[in-house]
């Protein structure tokens, strides 16, 4: 069954409501790494049905996402309103051949782009915070709405982590 745009909106708003976007987004790398402890990476890159990525895709598009979001960001930050165009992640997979990735690099890269913008969450203002850009897909955009939403998108994959690897 495929998931409606507004059910995954939903689901989306649910992982996230009532907490903290940068607490959640600060735990994020270390929960994955937790999960994919001391599980073999020929395990970690089987995919658990056709069409659906193993974990080691799920971390390398979780590392490529972080970086599109890092940009997005700091677009917000610098321009007055930027467009925020939305990318394939489908073609990004294939592009950057996340199947022969190694899951350590992926959350490694991912923890990497994660703690930049952790230490660049922590130096703005309430202004900054309510800067805004253009999605392409969900139209008008603040830097905390795009950090809820990135908190969110974490958990809905460490959710789908634990679920192919049975934890």
């Amino acid at each position: 069954m495929v998931e409606a745009a507004e059910q995954y909106k939903a689901r989306l708003a649910a992982y996230i409501e009532g907490k903290d976007p940068v607490a959640m987004q600060s735990q994020a790398p270390g929960t994955l790494a937790r999960l994919i402890d001391g599980v073999a990476e020929s395990k970690l890159s089987l995919k658990p049905a056709p069409g659906k990525w193993s974990v080691t895709e799920i971390l390398a598009h979780m590392a490529e996402d972080e970086l599109s979001s890092t940009w997005r960001y700091r677009q917000m930050l610098e321009h007055d309103s930027p467009e925020l165009l939305g990318f394939d992640q489908e073609m990004w997979a294939r592009l950057g051949d996340y199947a022969s990735w190694k899951a350590q690099d992926a959350l490694e890269m991912f923890r990497l782009l994660r703690e930049a913008n952790l230490r660049m969450f922590a130096r703005l203002t309430p202004e900054q915070w309510q800067r805004c850009g253009v999605h392409a897909e969900r139209g008008k955009l603040t830097v905390q709405e795009l950090c809820f939403h990135m908190a969110a998108h974490d958990m809905n994959h460490i959710d789908q982590v634990r679920r192919i690897l049975g934890r």
